[in-house]
């Protein structure tokens, strides 16, 4: 593909899809502090589920994994089974549980579950850390899609980039954007799946369904190329591996802005659907990402191209390169391009609407102004929000890694923190607001112990690796948690009695 000049029929394409979205965002429009990023209307479990799938399928899905696939194959199958999974873990552990609770957002769950106004600030720090974080690795995969799209540089399209994303919020409204969560999963699935189609039935595959038909392409790489694209540790170590799929997993179960889907359904049942239809949706996207790895692969060694093996910006890519590759026309490129623009602005705005509403809702009429009415913390979201984006495109000006690596680092702050609050504030009566605060305060120290610390002692980095450091953290951060809930008061006999009651069901004869 040529980049240094203009796409000028993606640019339409993008456009049109995004005409699309304002005008249905348009329709919803809310200026309701209750609707800004804290509840919202139902939408039924199949909407419920492409909500989720929306909010989750993010750069790092559609773009990022495929550049995962494309440089160390079998490896990125951690991203797969850690992100599905964590799904079943919250489905099996969480989701049920957290909508009996009734609260709106993460702090308010940890504020109201551990009695602690601290407890709560912390979480909504917590919170804002792992949106901006999450939110570094779609304004990358923006900019890289700008920049492709008008011919300019990396910096510059992070501009360009963030600033196209506020502007949508700003026109859509809070509410439409949340409404049109399942208008971007349907168009995305689009945009993903029919390019797909089209290469692997111009290369003679299984075309009906190419997420089981590209498996020739995986033979015949091994075959004519010698490349073993399916060894399982090849490039890595058993430990690796283990340590970024449970990391993905604990992730999931404790992502501020997923967790925040289930506060809002009408009912328990709602909530447990809603999980199971998401799953469905976001496997149709998972199970398709590895075949853009491994056609540009196949693409690249028949045309006797050598595999960029360091090009972090050239695996990102690696989406729109497969279809170059694969001969594509340029309507077809134009309509990955928006699918990635899709995903991106859809988790963008929520991972941002969720930074901003744990401000105005958690920190800002707690801590700044306690007499703030409901006009005001809709100024403070607005605010928030634009705080969060500037802090955001600012950050991303520095090429911090691969977009899943990115990604990975919130989902690690994100299962070190937040998960092992909500799994023993649920299942364990006994744990107080001394436990989470500690707990917390502990995982956020072995998440960036090994950015910080790593190099002086290389120890921390093989232990806690900063993509990885919730399969060893979570353990650990438990570990503290029960030790300082037992070392100290527990929680009142009212909390405890709802647990059993409203939460569990358990009623004494």
């Amino acid at each position: 593909m040529a980049y240094g000049m203009i796409q000028l029929v993606p640019i339409i394409i993008v456009a049109a899809m995004f005409a699309l979205f304002i005008f249905s965002g348009l329709r919803s429009r809310s200026s309701q502090s209750v609707d800004y990023g804290l509840s919202g209307s139902y939408t039924g479990r199949i909407g419920i589920g492409a909500g989720i799938a929306s909010n989750w399928m993010s750069a790092a899905s559609f773009l990022g994994l495929a550049g995962v696939f494309y440089l160390k194959g079998y490896f990125a199958m951690a991203y797969v089974v850690g992100w599905t999974g964590g799904y079943v873990l919250l489905l099996v552990l969480m989701a049920t549980q957290i909508r009996r609770f009734g609260k709106f957002s993460t702090p308010d769950f940890v504020g109201f579950r551990y009695e602690s106004d601290t407890a709560r600030t912390l979480a909504a720090l917590i919170s804002i850390i792992i949106s901006i974080i999450y939110c570094i690795a779609q304004f990358r995969g923006i900019a890289l899609l700008v920049s492709w799209l008008f011919g300019i540089a990396y910096i510059p399209a992070v501009i360009v980039g963030t600033l196209l994303l506020v502007s949508h919020v700003v026109v859509s409204g809070a509410m439409g954007v949340v409404r049109n969560q399942k208008l971007h999963y349907f168009v995305l699935i689009i945009t993903f799946i029919l390019p797909l189609m089209l290469l692997t039935r111009k290369l003679g595959y299984f075309w009906i369904l190419p997420q089981f038909g590209y498996g020739a392409a995986i033979g015949e790489l091994q075959q004519q190329f010698g490349f073993n694209w399916s060894e399982p540790f090849g490039t890595t170590t058993l430990f690796e591996w283990l340590a970024l799929c449970f990391t993905l997993m604990f992730g999931t179960a404790g992502l501020p802005h997923v967790l925040s889907r289930f506060y809002m359904v009408p009912g328990i049942r709602d909530a447990r659907w809603g999980v199971v239809w998401g799953l469905f949706f976001i496997a149709l996207i998972y199970w398709s990402a590895p075949a853009y790895g491994v056609l540009a692969r196949l693409f690249e060694a028949r045309n006797g191209l050598t595999l960029n093996a360091t090009g972090a910006d050239t695996a990102d890519m690696i989406v729109l390169s497969a279809a170059g590759l694969g001969g594509l026309p340029l309507w077809a490129i134009g309509i990955l391009a928006a699918g990635g623009m899709s995903a991106a602005f859809s988790a963008s705005a929520g991972l941002l609407m969720t930074g901003s509403a744990s401000f105005s809702y958690d920190i800002y009429p707690r801590l700044i102004r306690p007499d703030a009415s409901e006009r005001d913390k809709v100024f403070a979201a607005k605010g928030g929000f634009l705080i969060l984006a500037a802090v955001v495109m600012t950050l991303t000006f520095q090429p911090w890694g691969m977009i899943a690596e990115i990604a990975a680092f919130a989902f690690a702050l994100a299962g070190n923190t937040i998960f092992p609050a909500f799994l023993l504030g649920i299942w364990w009566p006994r744990a107080n607001a001394t436990g989470v605060i500690s707990g917390m305060l502990a995982g956020l120290f072995i998440s960036f112990a090994p950015l910080f610390i790593g190099d002086r002692l290389p120890f921390i980095s093989q232990l806690f690796p900063f993509t990885s450091s919730a399969f060893i953290g979570v353990p650990l951060v438990i570990t503290v948690m029960v030790c300082a809930s037992l070392l100290t008061a527990p929680p009142s006999a009212a909390i405890r009695l709802f647990i059993s009651r409203e939460v569990h069901d358990y009623h004494e004869n």
